[in-house]
């Protein structure tokens, strides 16, 4: 019985161990992207990526990551590395976790990129799979709040690029913002940014007036 009970304890104290190090690195990694630091972020959540198969966050993170700087990226050279690392870690986050709304939205930003970087060859490719993932998305789970950002931004997109009022999209930013305002992550590490980024393209739609 004492020996059941002493190897009990360190099988406790090895899981705890083990989380504290997942805690310890998920935290190092999210101070240096605030601190301006996104490759060695990204390095680090790569890591925890690799000793943590079942988790989806990681290769999520780094695929955000490199998601969010190519949009700044005029360099095709640049820009195709960026984005197949982005999909590749994406891949990873999919095959751990099916069906999740925040990976679509991810998906969604990911193509969103390539419009960005040379709408003529990319438009028409791509945005029918866009809308397709953001209205799978906002099926899943319509209070999200990047859920419905996302798709307003989208929906804004499209509607500047033929020429047609984006006035009834300001609805759902301002539906957007209310969502960030009362939204409970599942977990510390689980996403949760967002509110900055309504605030802007609501101030950018002027829809604020």
């Amino acid at each position: 019985m004492k020996s059941i009970l002493i190897i009990t304890c360190l099988l406790l104290s090895v899981m705890a161990t083990a989380q504290t190090k997942y805690e310890q690195g998920m935290r190092k990694a999210f101070e240096l992207w605030e601190a301006g630091k996104p490759n060695e972020a990204a390095n680090i959540f790569d890591r925890i990526a690799q000793a943590e198969p079942d988790n989806w966050l990681p290769p999520y993170y780094v695929s955000q990551i490199h998601v969010f700087q190519s949009f700044s990226e005029k360099d095709k050279e640049k820009l195709v590395p960026q984005l197949k690392t982005a999909q590749d870690f994406l891949n990873d986050a999919k095959a751990i976790s099916k069906n999740n709304p925040e990976i679509m939205v991810l998906e969604a930003q990911m193509l969103t990129a390539w419009i960005v970087f040379d709408g003529q060859k990319y438009g028409m490719t791509y945005s029918g799979k866009i809308s397709e993932l953001y209205n799978k998305a906002a099926q899943i789970a319509p209070e999200n709040p990047r859920v419905v950002l996302g798709k307003a931004e989208w929906d804004i997109g499209a509607a500047k690029w033929f020429g047609k009022s984006t006035e009834a999209y300001c609805e759902d930013l301002k539906r957007a913002e209310t969502l960030f305002a009362t939204f409970t992550p599942e977990g510390e590490f689980y996403p949760q940014g967002g509110g900055s980024r309504v605030v802007q393209v609501m101030a950018e739609n002027n829809c604020n007036d």
